[in-house]
């Protein structure tokens, strides 16, 4: 039978307090119905629709590569209204899951064996099948309420409950696979009489009953797959979540990982042999770290290459740049986009870089800006020095060869091109093309003025 996936992604999210829409808001470096999108593809449905309602095309227009099918919900009446939007664009006799886009956890796994509940010998028989939890405090969800038999009977939202089934644990995830056709039977029938006045999808649960049809559950070991996100705290709780869980992965596969509670990733990274992490580093983008690198403390990093035996230190910050092996940056570094350095290149603290290329053995150690320059082999970039690489209007480029040795407190401004083993004296201004092999300074005299006497202040 084929597969088609809703969504729910209509609520308003009052308690977040936001003005952006609850689903856009991230885990982990995506919106919360980014990845339920990516784990519902997982599955291979014809479709996935995605019920929208509150924040309407700004929900669209922050997703428009989102491979969905957009349903449009204009009054935000309840969850069983919301179904009823897609139940038009499912043909009959399709397998329809229900997913909520606020429930960023759930595995692909799971809902491959929630599926498997509802298949059977016949492919036309009737199955409704629910995930479901056992919480010790089952606290503003709804409880599972079972007949003598054990049989589901209801599910009961927590508004409405008495004080018997309050105490019920089992509960309803939301998450459920039922056939279109039984949908399409269910869904016109459902009532409004209840504290919120919507129309529950839980009330086809009464339905499913009246008619008949088998109800199967399945239980999930791992609460915090069903765990949904209604404010900042329980988004900040899945987020940790999420964070220590891909942290445990990484410590299997064998990157040392200095604290997994205080590790970040919101992207992709991809980890050699004998690598260390220390403790609140970012990863964001598509991050490889080679074989043996290490990263220090409060470091991040953003669509970076570091090839095998790089050392990070502290509190540096690289974005879009390529780093080759045995190359030391920090602390206190910043490497912007277009940074390119070659093998056994440093980078030292308080130096920044912007389309920078650096070839193999070059360094700047201390208090530096190197944007728009090429840097041949071996050469050593003194403290203090800025290329002056805007004029206002245009940027231009500074062309540094082999060997050159630049002393302390220079500034080249560009364009200009230093021959190769030159050497730039300390303090200088560089404004023309220097010549290989020789000294080039900018030299302003020494002077001492005798019997002056510093200011007084006055009474």
């Amino acid at each position: 039978m084929n597969l088609q996936i809703i969504i729910l992604a209509a609520g308003q999210g009052k308690r977040m307090y936001s003005s952006t829409p609850k689903v856009l808001h991230q885990i982990a470096g995506k919106p919360m119905l980014t990845r339920v999108v990516e784990t519902a593809q997982q599955l291979n449905p014809d479709v996935i629709h995605v019920i929208y309602g509150h924040g309407g095309e700004q929900l669209k227009n922050s997703l428009p590569d989102l491979p969905v099918h957009w349903v449009y919900q204009a009054e935000q009446l309840g969850t069983g209204h919301a179904v009823m939007q897609a139940l038009p664009f499912i043909p009959p006799q399709t397998q329809v899951l229900v997913l909520s886009a606020d429930v960023p956890l759930i595995q692909a796994d799971t809902l491959r064996t929630l599926i498997a509940c509802g298949n059977t010998a016949n492919a036309h028989q009737s199955i409704l099948s629910l995930l479901v939890a056992h919480l010790e405090d089952p606290s503003g969800l709804g409880r599972i309420v079972r007949d003598n038999q054990g049989e589901v009977s209801i599910i009961v939202e927590e508004k409405d409950a008495n004080e018997q089934e309050k105490n019920i644990k089992e509960i309803y995830s939301g998450i459920c696979c039922a056939i279109s056709d039984d949908l399409e039977k269910w869904l016109p029938h459902l009532g409004n009489d209840n504290a919120q006045s919507e129309f529950y999808l839980t009330e086809i649960i009464a339905l499913a009953v009246a008619s008949q049809t088998p109800i199967r559950t399945l239980s999930v070991k791992d609460s915090s797959e069903i765990q949904g996100v209604n404010n900042r705290l329980q988004l900040q709780q899945l987020e940790r979540i999420w964070q220590v869980r891909h942290a445990e992965k990484l410590l299997q596969q064998g990157v040392a990982i200095a604290d997994a509670n205080r590790f970040d990733l919101r992207g992709e990274l991809i980890c050699g042999k004998d690598v260390f992490i220390d403790v609140n580093c970012v990863f964001k983008g598509k991050v490889t770290l080679g074989d043996g690198c290490s990263i220090g403390p409060n470091c991040i990093l953003t669509d970076v290459s570091l090839d095998a035996g790089c050392e990070v230190y502290a509190n540096s910050v690289l974005e879009g740049c390529n780093i080759a092996n045995d190359c030391t940056i920090g602390p206190f570094a910043r490497l912007r986009a277009g940074t390119e350095l070659a093998a056994h290149c440093k980078i030292g603290n308080f130096v920044e870089t912007k389309k920078a290329i650096f070839d193999e053995g070059s360094k700047a150690s201390h208090l530096s800006y190197l944007g728009d320059v090429s840097l041949g082999k071996e050469v050593n970039v003194g403290a203090g020095t800025i290329t002056c690489n805007y004029d206002g209007v245009n940027k231009h480029k500074t062309i540094i060869e082999d060997g050159v040795f630049v002393g302390s407190d220079t500034q080249f401004v560009a364009p200009v091109t230093v021959g190769a083993y030159a050497t730039i004296g300390a303090g200088s201004t560089i404004r023309k093309d220097v010549p290989p092999g020789e000294l080039t300074l900018t030299e302003s005299r020494q002077k001492t003025v005798y019997g002056w006497k510093r200011p007084v202040k006055k009474e």
